[in-house]
């Protein structure tokens, strides 16, 4: 099994950092990691890129939309579904696309507040999800930690990467596969999916999400 992590940030500013998947794999076969450290300047969440601006108002009479004499409409393509369910408490979510399946589930049903130790129901909900990975024969996993705006954004970064390696660590014991890989960040308050003035958005923003490639079955 390999893991990639890297140690605590030095204060360096949060830039965005893209790293390729092989250079991960290589820094970690170089390095012969074996326990996990989030990065210091992790790279943007898969699933958080900037989406297409809202369709505006079209006036089907336009003459502007017709097309020119000879043009041709641009072949069709099969977009990319989504489909989010979440149970009724809102404390786990699952998304599936095409490609991926994501779980996220809210800090408060896997630590206690300002801890990053894991309660017996947490393991048992990393369990149900290391089954799904088990079922999807993914072996290329991210482990992604995240938390509100309240303290400050330092703190927020380290108890997110905790958060992340305590969750990675109950995964990789139940899969115990050699072949899978990986990769374990700490966003602290970056990428929030709801709204941090109130409770119940910061509730939704301390997560910790875990992703990984869907099969065709």
């Amino acid at each position: 099994m390999t893991v990639t992590r890297t140690p605590a940030r030095s204060g360096t500013p949060r830039l965005a950092l893209t790293l390729t998947a092989a250079s991960v794999l290589l820094a970690a076969n170089l390095l012969g990691a074996t326990t996990a450290r989030a990065d210091d300047n992790p790279s943007v969440p898969p699933g958080t890129e900037a989406n297409a601006a809202a369709p505006v108002k079209v006036d089907p009479n336009d003459p502007d939309l017709k097309l020119p004499e000879g043009a041709t409409l641009a072949d069709p393509k099969v977009l990319d579904i989504k489909s989010v369910v979440e149970d009724q408490s809102g404390d786990e979510r699952r998304e599936d696309t095409n490609s991926d399946v994501k779980f996220a589930l809210q800090a408060e049903v896997l630590f206690s507040k300002d801890s990053a130790k894991l309660s017996g129901e947490a393991k048992s909900r990393i369990s149900g999800i290391a089954d799904e990975i088990k079922n999807q024969n993914a072996t290329k996993i991210r482990v992604f930690g995240f938390t509100d705006n309240l303290g400050s954004s330092a703190h927020g970064d380290v108890l997110s990467r905790q958060r992340a390696n305590a969750v990675q660590d109950v995964l990789a014991k139940e899969l115990n596969k050699p072949d899978v890989t990986f990769e374990v960040r700490g966003y602290g308050e970056q990428y929030p999916i709801a709204d941090n003035s109130t409770e119940a958005g910061r509730k939704k923003n301390r997560r910790v999400e875990v992703s990984f490639p869907r099969t065709d079955s």
